[in-house]
């Protein structure tokens, strides 16, 4: 359902979390909207990379 919003913990490198927190400052978003768009834009491309039981 649109809306439904589930916490989650997630662990960045701390150079990768200090550019996505200088993005979100910039567009005036939260980090979590940040992390949706770019996960909506590369979505296809990462169901393209093998599995675990393919390598």
């Amino acid at each position: 359902m649109k809306g439904d919003k589930k916490k989650q913990s997630l662990y960045f490198p701390v150079s990768m979390l200090s550019e996505m927190q200088d993005e979100a400052s910039r567009q005036e978003r939260p980090l979590s909207w940040i992390m949706q768009q770019a996960w909506k834009l590369s979505r296809e491309k990462i169901k393209t990379y093998p599995g675990v039981e393919d390598l």
